[in-house]
């Protein structure tokens, strides 16, 4: 059986590598799963690295003050079960607690990396290998995965019972068997579209803002206009205008560089059959509500036909949805992967209002909404303003 490789873990959100500042254990000690053998330090703290198994330290491949990615190899765990197999490639020792120690050939090769490493294909937390499913799959696993056209996410709920947490071919055909005792329907192409988009889009670390906005003076305003116009349409202008004020919020980041959008083009979701479209307003900084209104109806008109013009999609910088008209107050809805930003707009509800200047409590309508972020770009706080913003706009609707 292989010796179990000590991999860098993920040490936090936006954390790519660490540095190694200390040995905790030496090669040939023996130790347990989830034990502390290693010090390191990111960006921003210092942390440990855990055994992923019972056994002893075979090898270490670092050196001390060196750098390392997450995923990196930083040595190797014989397990105890292994140990009987190892006894032709290990010295002659004298009796002692410890297991005995690997060949210097064995030990040298080690250090030269030539033995044999498993990539990790999923990332998760720094914990022991054995906690977490599907944590290696064979070249072999793999072929077989693609061939029946699933996903490494297909699979994360499978514990793999090989060597540190690798899924084996079967663990796999096991799963199969089980899938097919269950009833399944085939995926509708939107669907599948919809699924890939969303795992692209949770590759970047995303977090989400949120605060109430009275919806008074927009109500009002609103019902004076011909048409009338949905209040996604104001949650659209709003978010147009704040974003042209300072196009680096809703930039993309590309390698080391932040890429201003062009033009501020909003999208706005429409629930089709079976999935999420997005139709695109162009310009929405440059034109006024009541000039978006017919624009707005024939885009969710052609979408809920599943009938876009090809200059009706894509290119947008931030999304627009109104889960709302559902019935929700508060959801974290996800930015498509080429956007930053996503806002959303809960239902209205009449809440109490203490009036200062009536000294008493009044009713208001009022409804929760929601900035979801790419936080490599944007921080809290300048998620906040950018969300403070539109509040301020969509209280005074007749500048939109």
């Amino acid at each position: 059986m292989p010796a179990t490789p000590i991999i860098m873990p993920q040490l936090g959100e936006s954390i790519a590598e660490a540095t190694v500042i200390d040995l905790l254990v030496a090669e040939g000690d023996s130790v347990s799963a989830g034990q502390d053998i290693m010090e390191v330090e990111t960006q921003k703290a210092t942390m440990n690295v855990t055994a992923p198994c019972d056994g002893f330290i075979e090898a270490f491949v670092v050196e001390l003050g060196e750098s390392y990615t997450v995923g990196d190899v930083l040595g190797q765990v014989q397990s105890e079960a292994t140990t009987r197999v190892r006894e032709d490639v290990c010295e002659p020792t004298t009796h002692s607690s410890h297991p005995p120690s690997p060949s210097k050939e064995v030990k040298t090769n080690a250090m030269k990396g030539t033995f044999s490493v498993v990539k990790p294909t999923i990332k998760g937390l720094p914990v022991p290998a054995q906690f977490v499913g599907a944590q290696y799959m064979s070249p072999r696993m793999k072929a077989r995965m693609y061939e029946l056209g699933l996903r490494e996410a297909d699979l994360s709920g499978i514990a793999g019972s090989g060597a540190g947490g690798r899924l084996t071919i079967q663990d796999f055909e096991k799963f199969l068997s089980q899938l097919e005792q269950s009833r399944l329907t085939q995926a509708s192409s939107m669907r599948v579209a919809v699924a890939d988009a969303m795992r692209r889009s949770w590759t970047r670390p995303l977090a989400t803002v949120g605060r109430p906005v009275r919806l008074d003076a927009m109500l009002a305003h609103r019902s004076k206009m011909a048409p009338k116009p949905g209040p996604a349409l104001f949650a659209i202008r709003a978010l147009a205008i704040a974003l042209s004020e300072n196009s680096a919020t809703a930039g993309r980041l590309i390698g080391n560089k932040i890429a201003h959008p062009a033009s501020i083009d909003i999208g706005f979701a429409v629930e089709a059959e079976d999935g999420v479209l997005v139709p695109v307003i162009r310009h929405a900084d440059k034109t006024s509500v009541q000039g978006m209104v017919s624009t707005y109806k024939e885009l969710v008109a052609s979408a809920r036909q599943r009938k876009l013009p090809p200059n009706a999609t894509g290119g947008s910088i931030a999304t627009v949805t109104n889960f709302g008209t559902f019935g929700l107050t508060w959801a974290t809805p996800i930015p498509l992967p080429e956007q930053t930003l996503v806002l959303g707009l809960g239902a209205g509800r009449k809440v109490p209002f203490w009036d200062t200047e009536q000294g008493c409590f009044v009713p208001i309508t009022e409804s929760q909404m929601t900035l979801s972020f790419d936080h490599r770009v944007l921080d809290g706080g300048a998620a906040g303003r950018l969300l403070t913003r539109v509040d301020a706009l969509m209280a005074n609707p007749e500048s939109l």
